[in-house]
């Protein structure tokens, strides 16, 4: 490592996912204990894949200026590098410039000129097509081989990037990298690794802090520190009533991963079958004995479009007939609401449709049947659902089935039940449906084939301003 290092790189990771409330005094306990760098992950995939597909961050504009607003304070008054990750949700071109234009809002504001570097990493759905006939796109389960007409499906396509062009910005003195689609881990371990840092504590570290104070005991705090050293790294909380416990952090590598043992990253496997978790003082845990497997270089592809659109109803029951026969319910009422559908509009303007009916409290969320003998419970909601090629269409689909999805009789002989509706007007247009359509990785020579760096340097910027007043 480099010798300015011998005490450990630091890096502060002041939230989860910035926009989730980055804590003043948690920045400032941290740039206290002598921080090279800040670095947070801005978005995922957790959400779903409209944020992707629109290019909008499902975070608010407010929550995140302010957030970037302590950061960037803290980096003008340290000197500091800030490092942003998946920046607006979702990591495309729209989700970088979103926030891209709050960070040249706060440059403004706050009277400063950083040197800003724009990591972007959609895709041009040509290259891709090249890449996958040339057999180095392949698929992860449950897909099969990507096909053309699945590239030009998706509104928006990003590959995941590794440290590579974090550590390529920092070499080209940026103070703020506002980076695209990244893994988690990469954001946090790119500053340890160019410094020298082992890559195995490196990439451990990252993932270990990639959600903030998700690795500690008490996790209404926001952030963490990481110590990365020539041995391995450190870790504990920014607040000090808040502690990490070998527990807490060796936990972490079970977060939306299968394996407790092994990461797979852009180009190797952190390995921590041999890692050591030390408990080093009440709030502060060592980890020795992380690996890193060199692997051929890869990139995750995420693709996300929309489709068709969707209307929704919702009703409470507590009628004892359906309580006492959900499943019974649901299949009667399906069928009803399927030909009630048919019958009202005409075939050539219907098209292809769905209609589900969700049982929550029931088995809504797996759509399962539930175990034998399962009692009933006190209550259901259930959710109407329909699916069609346009809004007008999914509207006109709730229209009909409106009577009968709020007074279908669980028993036909009996008086017409009214079920608890939620909202008047009952039908609620949903709008389009979007979902990811690429779970694959492709294998590049080179992370410079699908990563586009761009600058924006506000001395340069200021400099010239002043230039021309001068010569005005």
């Amino acid at each position: 490592m480099d010798s300015r290092f011998a005490d450990g790189v630091k890096v502060l990771v002041p939230t989860g996912s910035l926009g989730a409330g980055v804590r003043e005094d948690e920045v400032a306990y941290g740039m206290a204990r002598g921080v090279d760098a800040i670095a947070s992950d801005a978005g995922s995939t957790d959400s779903g894949a409209a944020y992707l597909a629109t290019g909008k961050s499902k975070n608010n504009r407010g929550a995140v200026k302010r957030d970037l607003r302590i950061l960037m304070q803290a980096q003008a008054e340290h000197g500091v590098p800030i490092i942003i990750g998946t920046a607006g949700q979702a990591g495309g071109d729209l989700n970088l410039d979103w926030t891209r234009d709050i960070v040249l809002e706060l440059a403004g504001e706050l009277g400063i000129a950083p040197k800003i570097a724009l990591l972007r990493c959609e895709q041009d759905k040509a290259v891709l097509k090249r890449l996958n006939g040339d057999g180095r796109v392949k698929p992860l389960p449950p897909l099969g081989p990507l096909d053309d007409a699945t590239i030009d499906a998706c509104d928006h396509i990003v590959a995941a990037m590794g440290v590579e062009p974090y550590v390529a910005a920092l070499e080209a003195g940026a103070d703020i990298i506002l980076g695209g689609r990244s893994t988690d881990t990469a954001v946090l371990a790119a500053y340890p690794i160019w410094k020298g840092a082992p890559w195995g504590p490196a990439w451990h570290a990252g993932k270990t802090g990639e959600c903030g104070a998700q690795c500690t005991e008490e996790r209404e705090s926001s952030g963490v520190l990481l110590t990365v050293k020539a041995d391995g790294f450190e870790v504990e909380p920014l607040s000090e009533t808040n502690f990490c416990t070998p527990h807490s952090v060796s936990a972490h590598m079970l977060y939306e991963n299968t394996d407790p043992f092994r990461l797979i990253e852009p180009g190797g496997v952190l390995d921590v079958t041999r890692a050591h978790y030390e408990q080093c003082d009440r709030r502060t845990v060592r980890v020795t004995g992380s690996e890193w497997e060199k692997r051929p270089y890869t990139m995750k592809l995420e693709g996300a479009g929309g489709g068709k659109y969707q209307t929704l109803m919702l009703v409470g029951i507590q009628d004892p007939d359906v309580l006492n026969d959900i499943e019974g319910f649901h299949d009667r009422m399906l069928k009803v609401l399927n030909q009630r559908t048919r019958s009202a509009i005409p075939a050539e303007e219907l098209g292809e449709f769905h209609i589900s009916l969700r049982m929550y409290g029931w088995n809504g969320v797996t759509g399962q049947p539930v175990p034998a003998g399962t009692a009933p419970p006190p209550e259901i909601c259930m959710m109407f659902v329909a699916t069609a090629d346009t809004q007008e269409i999914a509207n006109s689909i709730a229209h009909a089935c409106n009577p009968y999805f709020f007074h279908y009789p669980a028993v036909m002989d009996k008086e017409l039940p009214s079920y608890g509706f939620a909202f008047t007007p009952a039908d609620v247009p949903r709008g389009r449906v979007y979902e990811f359509k690429l779970n694959h990785v492709v294998e590049v020579d080179d992370w410079r084939e699908l990563i586009r760096t761009e600058w924006i340097d506000l001395s340069e910027t200021e400099q010239g301003t002043m230039q021309e007043a001068v010569n005005g």
